[in-house]
């Protein structure tokens, strides 16, 4: 039997592979739309209108921080409890929940990374209509309204937010299905509670028969409404899909019915939002109106379609609305399948249609409405007020964290393919970047490499020495990842299975038995990721005597954890899983941020906590940015693939997960030279940098396509690992403030209204501005460069250009268009060797882009590249560098850091200078040493070479 099932095993693999290297694109038919989803058509059956919720004023109980509420639905007499809360920073946190749930509803633990601090609420006026509650802010006011239940905060005048204001709030509460016992018993109860309301309500009758209730009969009726509720529910209409749903062969049992909610914002004055990544979509997202919405539920999809607002691998329930006042955010913390609506009553209309309206007075405000639709848990929203895009990248970063510092190495080239075959393969392509002058870090192993697709193993055959492997790599100063993916071979030779099914650790099936599918290796066992008990073992594993082969230059590729199961429903696992108490429904979208959290955890013990981790993750959440990088998943060798992988960066850096790429090359299909050129021109100005490529497709390591072509590639290859210093700074201010390395436009220029929708070029922190080449056979692109006051060079010929101008760039094959902005001073290290670590003390150069006021500022930050001992000995260098009235000056950021360093300033570059007459260099001491310097009078670039000061200390350089 157990041959035949490795068979039938391999045979469906087989299969599989082949579906995977045949298949043109995406099966649309092996993945639901909202229509298919019983609990999506349900709730966006929901038309908007008259709320059947209602606010019960004389249940308002008000302590320091926190306000509740009873809400009651009039239809069915179930009552809701509404938490509010004023948080620090600008926030408002609104939670609803069943009053008295039959049992607890699943609330996300572990992505917020503290109970998040809360400010005083105080009631500014309360009337039978409502309640208006201060912000803190003079003129910021929460106003709830109690007939139908309404939530708006203001400004002011002006309505910056409302809640239910279209009446889309829905709580599918738990309720007892109606063919058992204990159901039959209640709603005996209930029916006798119903002639007892009967009664009363007759007797009680008065002039005023079908006036609204006051307050007084809503407090007499709490009890009564208490007992009904089992009976009343009875009586809403059952409807196909509560109980039990089947899409194609999968039956999904739903023990505890239907659980759905859902509740809308209004966002006047918005005609632009942004986020709840991960789509294969534009960076402004679209309206859904007429189609299905934008889906949150992590999948498995091969070759996805672009332009669509199917679900992918990733789920972020974060959205970001903007426009030339003001940016704000809202935070949907919840883990079940999620589907969102965005509607807006200015989609469609031209530009000559809106200027129509303008010349004729029209005086209809922009709006947009969000609708956020779960399958389970509870609401639980967070409201970033803002009103800087900075404020808002704060203030998430507060709530879920920031994204983790990698090690400066992770942020050079990585190579990888679906799979190097053996150690000489592996050999053999390290000894090609030697030969042909290209830098890389980090070479990476795919499924292959494993014992019969066992992770924490090795192929004996292919792979007999790892040790000596990674040595080879060492010894050069690079890298290796390879892949650990969170199925396990049900297999019982194989340790990892042996232990985890003896300390009980597997997803159990609805049955209670431990859950299986299929998956690479065959039958699989899928960890429970969610117990913190099972985490810590699976970060144990880590361990250098546990991991064999393993070394401190080996880190980790976690894939396939959204969770992957091939014959599964729409690949993936079953909802009625069980984790614990809860089933897979209510927490799917964690499950790979818990399986990133462990390994990332693994990879800190195994060091002592001394050496930062770097762990790759297909499938993530809200705060998976605290453990490493994602990347945008199977993608295919075409043009518009190689488009979209900027707005979908774009937009998973605007929701915290700014550690961000796509497989350059394309992952399915075989790139052209000229696609791969500019693919490779794409991903180097990109955070993640990584070419990967599928098994059938041909080999495709940089040297292949030609010697014209290998030049084009380590001419961009080169530009990045230049460009480190920049990209190390960047992601250390991420680590410290949330922001994004990779941002839109409109982040650093929220007027300028020609920027709200750009997505074809990209600000890499304040100073630098990258449009690449994303046109087969372009000649020229047209690159918007920002800023009414801004100048902006060109950072290959030094030209400057003017800002608010829409500039024709003529390209050739080793055009990639980068502009440095005006006023910026950015660190380069121009001495490229074969990887990061070897350029550790090299000497920098530092590029002065001077504004129109002759003016500039830049950052330099320098510590050992991969320890925690920046944060925890503050061993690190952090200076400001600052060009003003003809000096350039290195001041200390961090006086209380400590930090040696052996680099030093080799050139110092001035653009759009005047020529000096005599330069000097004044150091700590006081002492002067003239310099040389060149003027290129037709560039206005002044070169100072050699001035020789450390990099770590205090100078001036004086131009006279």
């Amino acid at each position: 039997m157990a041959a035949f099932m490795e068979r039938m095993g391999l045979l469906l693999l087989a299969w599989l592979s082949l579906c995977l290297s045949t298949s043109l694109a995406v099966d649309r038919g092996n993945f639901k739309t909202c229509d298919q989803s019983a609990f999506c058509k349900r709730q966006r059956a929901m038309k908007p209108g008259q709320s059947p919720y209602r606010a019960l004023l004389n249940t308002l109980e008000l302590s320091d921080s926190r306000l509740t509420l009873q809400l009651i639905n009039d239809n069915n007499k179930v009552r809701l409890l509404l938490e509010l809360y004023r948080l620090q920073g600008n926030m408002t946190r609104v939670k609803i929940n069943e009053l008295k749930p039959i049992k607890p509803r699943y609330e996300v633990p572990d992505v917020l990374v503290a109970n998040p601090p809360t400010e005083p609420l105080s009631v500014v006026s309360k009337d039978d209509n409502g309640v208006v509650l201060s912000l803190g802010a003079e003129a910021r006011r929460l106003i709830v309204s109690a007939r139908p239940f309404r939530l708006d905060i203001m400004e002011g005048p002006q309505v910056l937010l409302s809640l239910n204001s279209r009446g889309l709030l829905a709580f599918e509460h738990l309720r007892l299905r109606k063919d058992t016992l204990t159901d039959k018993i209640s709603s005996t109860v209930g029916s006798m509670w119903d002639k007892i309301k009967t009664v009363f309500s007759s007797n009680s009758q008065t002039d005023a028969e079908g006036a609204e209730r006051t307050e007084e009969s809503d407090t007499a009726d709490q009890q009564v409404d208490d007992k009904a509720v089992e009976g009343e529910s009875e009586k809403e209409d059952e409807q196909p899909g509560m109980w039990e749903e089947t899409f194609k062969s999968h039956t999904d049992t739903k023990p505890n019915g239907p659980t759905s909610i859902s509740l809308d914002f209004s966002l006047p004055g918005v005609e632009h939002v942004y986020g709840i990544p991960e789509h294969a979509e534009n960076l402004k997202l679209k309206t859904t109106d007429g189609g299905d919405p934008y889906r949150l539920y992590n999948l498995d999809v091969f070759q996805y379609e672009l332009y669509n607002p199917m679900a992918l691998y990733a789920s972020v329930p974060v959205l970001l609305s903007h426009n030339a006042q003001r940016t704000m955010g809202i935070f949907w913390l919840n883990a079940a399948e999620t589907w969102v609506d965005i509607s807006s009553n200015t989609a469609g209309k031209t530009v000559f249609g809106k200027m129509l309206d303008y010349v004729q007075g029209a005086s209809e405000t922009p709006q947009t409405d969000v609708r956020w639709i779960s399958e389970s848990g509870i609401i639980d929203v967070f409201i970033m007020l803002g009103p800087k895009p900075t404020d808002v990248f704060t203030q998430y970063a507060s709530l879920t964290g920031t994204q983790s510092f990698p090690p400066i190495s992770a942020l050079g080239y990585h190579q990888c393919r679906w799979n190097y075959n053996d150690q000489e393969d592996v050999s053999s392509v390290d000894q090609g970047f030697d030969e042909h002058d290209i830098p890389y870090d980090f070479i990476w192993l795919d499924i292959e490499h494993t014992d019969g697709k066992r992770y924490f193993t090795w192929d004996p055959h292919k792979f007999p020495q790892p040790r000596e492997m990674l040595q080879g790599l060492l010894d050069k100063r690079r890298k290796m990842v390879a892949i650990v993916d969170p199925h396990i071979k049900v297999d019982s030779s194989y340790k990892i299975h042996n232990e985890i099914r003896s300390k009980n650790f597997y997803v159990k099936n609805k049955d209670g038995g431990d859950y299986e599918g299929w998956c690479w290796p065959g039958s699989a066992g899928y960890p429970d990721f969610t117990s913190p008990e099972m985490r810590a073992w699976w970060a144990s594993m880590f361990a250098y005597d546990q991991y064999e082969g393993s070394m401190e230059n080996l880190y980790t590729w976690n894939d396939m954890n959204e969770p992957s199961v091939f014959n599964g429903p729409e690949v993936t696992m079953q909802k009625d899983a069980v984790h614990g108490a809860w089933e897979h429904r209510d927490l799917h979208n964690l499950y790979g941020f818990y399986v990133q959290m462990a390994t990332a955890e693994g990879l800190i013990q195994r060091s002592g906590g001394v050496e930062r981790p770097f762990v790759l993750t297909r499938a993530g959440f809200a705060g998976s940015q605290r453990y490493g990088a994602i990347w945008t998943g199977d993608n295919a060798a075409e043009w518009d693939h190689l488009k979209i992988s900027i707005p979908m960066c774009l937009s998973l850096s605007l929701t915290g997960l700014s550690f961000c790429g796509a497989d350059v090359g394309g992952f399915f299909k075989t790139p052209s030279p000229e696609l791969l050129v500019r693919w490779y021109q794409t991903g180097a100005y990109q955070p993640f940098f990584r070419a990967h490529a599928h098994l059938d497709t041909p080999r495709r390591e940089p040297w292949l396509f030609g010697p014209e072509n290998t030049a084009l590639i380590r001419e961009v290859v080169r530009q990045r690992y230049a460009l480190l210093p920049y990209w190390y700074q960047l992601f250390y201010h991420a680590h410290r403030t949330g922001h994004p390395p990779m941002r839109p436009l409109w982040v650093e220029y929220p007027e300028d209204v020609a920027t709200f929708a750009i997505d074809d070029e990209f600000l890499l922190g304040r100073d630098l501005l990258v449009h690449p080449v994303t046109d087969e056979g372009a000649r020229g692109v047209t690159a918007y460069l920002p800023g009414s006051t801004e100048v902006w060079y060109d950072v290959h010929t030094f030209q400057k250009h003017n800002g608010a101008q829409n500039l024709y760039i003529p390209v050739t094959m080793s055009s990639i268009p980068v502009f440095q902005r005006g006023g910026s001073i950015i660190p380069r290290k121009n001495r490229i060797r074969r990887s990061s670590s070897c350029m550790e003390s090299d000497p920098y150069t530092l590029y002065v882009a001077l504004s129109p006021q002759r003016t500039a500022e830049g950052e330099l930050y320098i510590d050992d590249g991969h320890t925690f001992n920046y944060e925890k000995q503050k061993e690190f260098i952090h200076r400001r560098l600052t060009f003003a009235n003809n000096a350039l000056t290195s001041s200390n950021l961090a006086p209380d850091s400590h930090f040696t360093t052996a680099s030093w300033i080799e050139k110092v570059l001035i653009l759009g200078a005047h020529k000096p007459s005599a330069a000097t260099l004044r150091t700590a001491d006081g002492s002067e040493t003239p310099l040389e310097f060149e003027f290129d009078a037709a560039m206005s670039v002044l070169t100072l070479r050699k001035p020789g000061m450390n990099a770590g200390a205090d100078w001036m350089l004086l131009l006279r």
